[in-house]
């Protein structure tokens, strides 16, 4: 089933999409991660929000993909985010529209960002973290060789469970 989907960069031309992904999975998101500021949920908001990704794409330091059904529309995100050259890290997260559960694609976009981190930037590791009550999500990376670690004192998310992946 995932040949249907595609996953690519996130483009300044995916507001209208990108701002009806996130209203239309907004509760579904919100039960499993933190919620986003009500402003985010605007053609205003959503733009600020895509600029603010570009532009840490083009210092290096965040890179941010949609994936995308086989007509075009979102159905997911995944982003490689605190991308650290000097250590070689980075963080991965991702989400998927409710109706596109269950169908694969948290582990294509998981497989997408640790090859990108892989090839592109040379990483060596990356870092999730998941809300314990977060089945989903913990099964994803476990599939992806992701492995529970204790959270570190720098931490800041001591409430979630901290995986990493050597690459």
């Amino acid at each position: 089933m995932r040949e249907s989907f595609s996953v690519r960069e996130l483009l300044r031309t995916d507001i209208e999409a990108l701002l009806a992904f996130e209203t239309q999975n907004r509760a579904w998101f919100e039960s499993h991660i933190d919620a986003r500021a009500p402003s985010f949920y605007s053609v205003e908001g959503v733009t600020e929000h895509i600029d603010g990704y570009l532009s840490d794409f083009a210092r290096g330091v965040w890179h941010p993909f949609v994936i995308e059904d086989s007509s075009g529309r979102i159905v997911g995100r995944a982003n490689l985010k605190g991308i650290d050259t000097t250590a070689r890290l980075a963080e991965v997260g991702y989400r998927i529209a409710q109706s596109a559960c269950g169908q694969g694609l948290a582990t294509h976009a998981l497989e997408h960002l640790i090859g990108q981190a892989q090839t592109r930037w040379a990483l060596t590791q990356l870092v999730a973290y998941v809300f314990p009550e977060n089945a989903g999500s913990t099964k994803v990376l476990e599939r992806c060789g992701f492995l529970p670690e204790p959270p570190l004192k720098s931490d800041a998310v001591a409430a979630e469970r901290r995986f990493v992946r050597a690459i």
